[in-house]
């Protein structure tokens, strides 16, 4: 430890104060006198969800300049400021004794590994993934005069806001070259040259509808594997553990077997995040039963290409259909009907691979690029993770 600097027990030099949790049905959504807003963790990212409460002295309240914790689960050791208001129960606020701790200096540590990794070991051990303030009462604070941790913070802020700009750079490039890809996708499918012929899916494919298997079908031990709603993510395939079918269901069910290379797509959720769930089976899947709401799809080979056909479902075009065939967008589905009904653009087999081919190589750039800017995004986070490793051991 430093000279000067000591290392106090968090409880001795900071108290905390739990939230508080109203019934729902007390809620209102817009502003009236008498009533507080009502934070929760999401309120922290986004101003989408504004909730208000009755004021009272059950509330528990913070101002902007406190920090919070997280108490639970996926966002347990999230720290959080900036906003004022009534705070619930999966939130804890901080009163650090700031005759002996400067406010900045103590948020810093918070973010630190120095304060994140005991906690999250501490909230593993818990069975509600969460902790309370006896837990973390004696996690060690270095405590350097008031003068040196305001020395340090100023050091801190400079370099993060040095990291900010680059980190902000890098997640901008990162997704202009995505954007690159997708204008360049979307492009060569509503740029038609001459020889464009536009069909139904299914007189230029094979349509497989999946089977409705039971859920007590399934085990997690090894056996014929089946493609369910879960493997098929926004063009990619995830390989999951717990989709085991008995072995012998495959000659049983030979009819929904499917093929490595076939493509996959979802019927129920058909669209996440504004992409559409489309995949091309793995090889280790080559034989594997298709399950209820996914279908796949078999191209003609003579008419159309795979490669080609993939691409156009991954345009906006696609997810443009599937939306304007739901009552619903909160959970848009695709019924078996639209999907084989859906017109799909194709020149002349020649060109389809000609096209395959250079959005292939432009894919490949494209994935270069973005691992180059993930790889520095990686190292800006590092390099920020070290900084705070110094301040809090006297080495800055």
């Amino acid at each position: 430890m430093k000279k000067g600097w000591q290392t106090k027990k968090l409880g001795d030099v900071c108290d905390f104060e739990g939230g508080s949790q109203p019934p729902k049905s007390e809620f209102i959504y817009d502003e009236k006198p008498g009533y507080v807003r009502f934070l929760q963790i999401r309120d922290f990212g986004s101003d989408k969800n504004i909730t208000y409460i009755r004021h009272s002295k059950k509330n528990r309240l913070c101002h902007e300049k406190d920090i919070l914790i997280g108490r639970y689960g996926a966002s347990v050791g999230k720290i959080l400021t900036d906003k004022s208001g009534a705070y619930n129960v999966a939130l804890m606020k901080t009163i650090p004794n700031l005759e002996v701790l400067d406010q900045s200096w103590f948020y810093h540590f918070l973010i630190s590994d120095e304060f994140q990794k005991p906690l999250l070991n501490v909230a593993d051990r818990s069975a509600q993934a969460g902790f309370s303030k006896d837990d973390i009462y004696n996690f060690p604070v270095p405590v350097p005069p008031l003068a040196e941790q305001q020395r340090i913070v100023v050091l801190l802020d400079e370099a993060f806001e040095g990291l900010a700009t680059a980190k902000a750079n890098a997640e901008k490039n990162l997704q202009n070259a995505r954007a690159l890809f997708e204008s360049h996708l979307q492009s060569v499918f509503t740029q038609r040259g001459n020889g464009w012929v536009e069909k139904p899916l299914e007189t230029v494919a094979s349509i497989l509808n999946g089977y409705a298997f039971k859920s007590t079908d399934f085990s997690a031990k090894e056996g014929t594997k089946c493609i369910k709603i879960t493997n098929v993510g926004v063009r990619d395939f995830v390989s999951n553990s717990d989709g085991y079918l008995p072995d012998s269901f495959a000659a049983e069910y030979e009819k929904v077997s499917v093929k490595e290379g076939s493509i996959v797509i979802a019927l129920t959720r058909t669209i996440i995040a504004d992409g559409l769930k489309v995949a091309v089976v793995p090889q280790d899947y080559d034989g594997a039963l298709l399950n209820q709401r996914v279908a796949s799809i078999i191209t003609n080979d003579k008419d159309l290409n795979g490669a080609f056909l993939f691409a156009y479902l991954s345009t906006q075009t696609v997810v443009d259909y599937v939306k304007e065939r739901v009552n619903t967008l909160m959970q848009p589905n695709l019924s078996i009907t639209d999907l084989r009904s859906m017109p799909v653009p194709a020149p002349p087999r020649r060109e389809q691979n000609k096209i395959t081919e250079q959005l292939e190589s432009l894919r490949e750039e494209t994935q270069l690029l973005a691992r180059i800017y993930e790889r520095k995004l990686a190292a800006l986070a590092e390099l920020k993770k070290s900084l705070l490793h110094q301040a809090f051991t006297g080495e800055l």
